[in-house]
């Protein structure tokens, strides 16, 4: 948009707006359906659909991700992108499927609309700067918030669900006590267990939030034995694990929020935590760029070094291996596990 550079180039416009007739009130457009984006693809002049041929790869598509999921039923990498900040942009985030080998399948399947259009579609969508994800259900959970737009607006966190057949909004849940959420995990029940990295000066900031099925939200746990809560999944137990940034603590709670167990990451500044069926845990370093496994009674042991601003990875069960956003780098790193 051109700017007026001068206060007499702002008198002028004005001028000129009071020497022209007023503008009729336009009608409100009619609500759009919602609508999802399709595989990478031209439209024809006929309205039909056709796939990019088979012998073109695209990579791409990730802009400022913090997290991935991996959807088993149409074996590709969930992706949300976080798009401008909030105080750029709101509602600019979108959601890509990436394929194994890293190349793209729909560069947006969510937020295929630019954000003045969003608000007319139905249902309106709102995806503003997600961090963490996970699928869970049937459903795409994403860490989100609401507000933060300008300097002294507050901030708060907002856990959106969208269907993950159709891309549709399908409810948030808002956790008023939190301005933002860093990672979620899902389980089976609905349950939702959140991080709250907090400020490193202020232990009552450092929190793991405990989301129920109809929204309630409480706190978890929090401050010490935490420090910069960052990854947080559930073992097979159903216990809760957390990884700290602050240091290289791996704490796993029980469902009541008792402390069980102390593990050690091979590097400090934790942010991706994956898993395994075996109870082997991986574990990402945002700061330092190493992938730690930890086996159940083992010391742990770097596997993956020096991958920038490693974030919150997941598992692609598809090709057996992590999948590690690389936050500014606007990327994704893959690591094959043997």
């Amino acid at each position: 948009m051109k700017r007026i550079g001068s206060l007499a180039g702002a008198a002028a416009l004005a001028a000129g707006l009071l020497a022209v007739p007023a503008l009729a009130q336009q009608p409100p457009q009619e609500p759009r359906p919602y609508s999802v984006g399709n595989p990478l693809g031209v439209t024809g002049p006929d309205g039909a659909f056709a796939a990019i041929s088979p012998n073109v790869r695209v990579f791409g598509a990730i802009f400022s991700a913090e997290s991935c999921s991996y959807d088993a039923e149409r074996g590709v990498i969930v992706v949300p992108n976080r798009g401008v900040p909030q105080s750029v942009q709101s509602n600019d985030a979108w959601v890509s499927f990436i394929n194994h080998d890293g190349s793209v399948h729909t560069a947006r399947w969510i937020g295929v609309q630019g954000p003045a259009a969003r608000a007319g579609l139905t249902p309106p969508l709102v995806l503003n700067e997600p961090f963490g994800s996970d699928i869970a259900g049937g459903m795409l959970y994403v860490a989100d918030r609401d507000g933060g737009t300008r300097a002294g607006e507050p901030s708060v966190a907002v856990i959106r669900r969208f269907d993950l057949r159709t891309g549709t909004p399908a409810g948030e849940f808002r956790v008023e006590g939190a301005p933002w959420l860093n990672d979620i995990e899902v389980a089976d029940d609905g349950t939702i267990y959140a991080t709250q990295t907090g400020s490193a000066q202020d232990s009552t900031t450092w929190r793991v939030w405990r989301v129920e099925r109809d929204g309630t939200a409480s706190v978890f746990v929090q401050g010490a034995p935490l420090r910069l809560p960052n990854g947080v999944a559930l073992d097979r137990r159903g216990n809760v694990v957390v990884v700290n940034m602050g240091n290289s603590d791996v704490l796993t709670f029980s469902p009541a929020g008792r402390l069980l167990a102390t593990e050690q990451a091979a590097q400090a500044g934790s942010d991706g935590l994956v898993i395994m069926p075996d109870g082997t845990k991986y574990v990402s370093s945002v700061t330092l760029g190493g992938v730690s496994r930890i086996r159940p009674g083992r010391p742990a042991e770097l596997i993956a070094r020096n991958i920038p601003s490693a974030a919150s990875m997941c598992y692609d069960a598809g090709a057996n291996q992590l999948v590690i956003p690389m936050n500014p780098n606007n990327g994704l790193a893959f690591v094959p596990l043997r």
